[in-house]
C-alpha cells in the first residue's frame, strides 16, 4: 500500500494535492483520484484506458518526491528541469507499465516504495532484465528485441560465434553449398541448351567450401554488429541455470562468471539425434556438420533418414557426383508434407538419380574395412541385407539440447522427449524462466524460434506477443524446391471438413516454360462451404520464396477467391499460386 497525503508540486508550474492509495481487494486495484485542491474520491479502473491513465497518476507520484531530492543536490534552471522531468517520466513510464500490465496480483508483487522505485538509477548493479542463454536464431532475435523494448539484456553462447546451430553448421552453409552444387549441375548439364558452352567444367570443392566460409562469417559478424548497435552484451561461454535468477557461465577464455536476470530465457536449441549402434565420427560417419565439410567428394553416399536435412545434402553431394541412396524406417519420405506432392517430389528426386530404401532400418555399423558396411533389414523384420558407402550420414532428426543446463534442479518440468514445457506466454512452471525454440514443443525451424523469441520478450516486457504455429512455413530447399503452410489435404480429410482442391502445374506457366524451369505444381486445399484456404503446396524452382503470399492469405483467412482475384504481375512464377487459387473456386485460365 502506498500512501502521500498534501505533496506540494508548485515546481512543475502547477499546483497539486496528491491523496492517492493503492490496495489489493478481491484482485481489483482502487485507487483515490487527484486533482486541484479538490476532496478525493474513488474511481475504480473501468477499462485499459482507465488503467492506463491511473498508471500515470502513480507515476507522477513516483518522480516527483526524486525530482525534490534531485533538487536540493543541484540547482536546475527552467531547461534543465525540463529535461531532467522528461527522461525520468520516460523510463519511469516503461518501467511502470511493464510492472502493471499483468494482472493486479502479479502487479502488486513488485515494490513501489521510494526505495525501491530509486534503483532504476543506479549505474553500477549488473542485475539484467533479460538473460538469454542461446545465440541462435530464437536467442539472438530475443536478446535484440529485448533491448529494442528498453530492457537490459546479456546474450549467452557457447560455441563463440553468434547463430546457433542455423548460422554456423545448419541453415546457412548448407545453402551455399545448395546455391553452389546447383550452378555446377547447371552449367554441366543445362548451359548447352541454352547457347553457353565451356569445353569442361569441374568442381573446386576447396573453393566451393571457402564460399560458404565466408558467407558464414560475415553473417555471424554482422550478428555481433547488431549485438552492438543495439546494446545486448554478448558474453561468450556456457551457461548453467543455478537459480531463478542466475546463470553460471564458464567462459571460453576458461574463466567462470555469474551472471543475474530478472528474466532467464532458455534459448538453447537442438542437437543431432544418435541411432543406437551408430557412433558418429565427423569424417565417414557424419551428421550434418560433418556432410557440411567433406575434404572430398565420396563415391557412394548413404543417408539414414529422408527428411528435410538428408534429401538436402543428399542433393548437394549427388549433383557434385556422388552416387546417393536413402535409408528410411517409414514407408515415405518427409512424412509431414502432402501426400501427392511428396510422390512428385520423390519422383523429381529420383530423375535425379537418388535411390530410395523406404520401410527399412539399419541394424549394424561396420567401419573396419575401407568402406562403411551397413546391415539392413526390413522395417517389419526379414532377411538382412549389406549396403556399403564411403560415408554415411545420419539425419535421423534432432533433439532438443536441454541437458546439463541446470533446469531439472531447479525444477523445471519437461516432458519425454526432453522439452521443455512452457504456457501461451513462453513461460515455464518456474517464475522468470522462459524457453523458446527447439527446446520447446512445436516445428523445429529457425523462423519459428524467431517468431517465439519476439512474442516471448514482448510478453516479458508487458506487452502481448503471438505466434501461430498453424501458419509456420516449411521448406525443402532441393530443387525443386517444396514449400507448405497450413494443413494437407490428408489432414483435412481426417478433421471430417468439407474442401475443394484446386491445383495448377508450372509446365502451363509462361515464366516457368520461358526459363525452361517448369517441373512442379501448386496446390490448394479450401473449406467447401467458405472457401477459407486450409493449407497452400507448392513443388517450384523458388517455392521458397512463392509460399510467403499463401502465409499472409491463412494469417489473414483469407478465401481462394481472395487471392484469385489479386492481379498478379506477368510473367512470373507466382501466377501460378493465382491460377490455382482460380482452380479452387472456380476455373483456371490457362489450363
Amino acid at each position: 500500500m502506498i500512501y502521500l497525503s498534501s505533496v506540494d508540486t508548485s515546481v512543475l508550474s502547477f499546483r497539486f494535492i496528491f491523496n492517492v492509495q493503492w490496495q489489493e481487494e478481491k484482485g481489483d486495484l482502487h485507487q483515490l483520484s487527484w486533482s486541484t485542491y479538490e476532496e478525493p474520491r474513488l474511481i475504480r479502473p473501468k477499462g485499459t484506458k482507465d488503467r492506463q491513465r491511473q498508471l500515470y497518476h502513480l507515476l507522477l507520484l513516483q518522480i516527483l518526491p526524486l525530482f525534490f531530492h534531485f533538487r536540493s543536490l543541484f540547482v536546475f534552471d527552467r531547461a534543465q528541469t525540463r529535461m531532467a522531468m522528461a527522461s525520468i517520466v520516460r523510463r519511469k513510464a516503461y518501467l511502470l507499465s511493464r510492472n502493471l500490465s499483468g494482472s493486479c496480483s502479479d502487479a502488486l508483487r513488485y515494490s513501489y516504495s521510494l526505495t525501491s522505485f530509486s534503483r532504476g538509477f543506479a549505474t553500477g548493479s549488473d542485475e539484467n532484465d533479460v538473460v538469454v542463454i542461446g545465440g541462435g536464431p530464437g536467442g539472438y532475435v530475443a536478446a535484440i528485441k529485448a533491448a529494442q523494448l528498453g530492457l537490459k539484456t546479456t546474450c549467452i553462447e557457447k560455441r563463440g560465434t553468434l547463430g546457433g546451430t542455423c548460422l554456423n553448421v545448419g541453415c546457412i552453409p548448407s545453402k551455399a553449398l545448395l546455391h553452389s552444387s546447383h550452378m555446377y549441375h547447371e552449367a554441366k548439364h543445362s548451359f548447352a541448351s541454352h547457347g553457353v558452352k565451356f569445353p569442361s567444367v569441374e568442381v573446386d570443392l576447396p573453393a566451393m567450401m571457402a564460399q560458404k566460409d565466408k558467407a558464414v562469417g560475415n553473417l555471424t559478424k554482422g550478428i555481433e554488429g547488431l549485438f552492438k548497435k543495439n546494446k545486448v552484451n554478448y558474453v561468450k561461454g556456457y551457461g548453467k541455470v543455478v537459480s531463478p535468477s542466475e546463470v553460471s557461465v564458464d567462459t571460453i577464455d576458461g574463466e567462470n562468471t555469474v551472471v543475474k536476470g530478472k528474466n532467464i530465457i532458455i534459448a538453447t536449441g537442438s542437437d543431432v539425434k544418435s541411432l543406437p549402434g551408430i557412433t558418429i565420427d565427423e569424417e565417414r560417419i557424419v551428421s550434418s556438420t560433418g556432410a557440411l565439410a567433406l575434404k572430398e567428394i565420396p563415391k557412394k553416399l548413404v543417408v539414414i533418414g529422408a527428411g528435410y536435412i538428408g534429401l538436402e545434402m543428399g542433393s548437394v553431394w549427388g549433383r557434385l557426383g556422388s552416387e546417393v541412396t536413402v535409408v528410411e524406417f517409414a514407408p515415405d519420405i518427409v512424412p509431414t508434407m502432402d501426400g501427392e506432392i511428396r510422390k512428385q517430389f520423390q519422383r523429381s528426386l529420383e530423375k535425379q538419380k537418388m535411390k530410395f530404401m523406404l520401410k527399412t532400418k539399419v541394424v549394424g555399423v561396420d567401419t573396419s574395412g575401407d568402406a562403411v558396411k551397413l546391415t539392413l533389414e526390413p522395417a517389419a523384420g526379414g532377411d538382412k541385407t549389406e549396403l556399403e558407402a564411403d560415408v554415411v550420414l545420419v539425419s535421423a532428426g534432432r533433439v532438443p539440447f536441454t541437458a546439463g543446463l541446470g533446469l531439472d534442479k531447479i525444477g523445471v518440468e519437461m516432458d519425454k522427449a526432453g522439452r521443455i514445457l512452457v504456457n501461451e506466454r513462453f513461460a515455464t512452471n518456474v517464475a522468470g524462466i522462459y524457453a523458446i525454440g527447439d527446446v520447446i514443443p512445436g516445428p523445429m525451424l529457425a523462423h519459428k524460434a524467431e517468431e517465439d523469441g519476439v512474442a516471448c520478450v514482448e510478453f516479458i516486457a508487458g506487452k502481448v506477443g503471438h505466434v501461430d504455429y498453424d501458419k509456420v512455413p516449411g521448406v525443402v530447399y532441393t530443387h525443386p524446391e517444396v514449400a507448405s503452410v497450413g494443413k494437407t489435404e490428408e489432414q483435412v480429410k481426417s478433421l471430417g471438413v468439407a474442401y475443394r482442391v484446386g491445383k495448377f502445374p508450372f509446365l502451363a506457366n509462361s515464366r516457368a516454360k520461358a526459363i525452361d524451369d517448369a517441373e512442379g505444381i501448386v496446390k490448394i486445399v479450401a473449406e467447401k462451404e467458405t472457401d477459407k484456404i486450409l493449407g497452400v503446396h507448392i513443388m517450384a524452382p523458388n517455392a521458397g520464396e512463392l509460399i510467403h503470399e499463401a502465409v499472409l492469405a491463412l494469417a489473414y483467412d483469407a478465401s481462394s477467391e481472395d487471392i484469385a482475384r489479386v492481379c498478379h504481375a506477368h510473367p512470373t512464377m507466382s501466377e501460378a499460386l493465382k491460377e490455382a487459387a482460380m482452380a479452387t473456386y472456380d476455373k483456371p485460365i490457362h489450363i
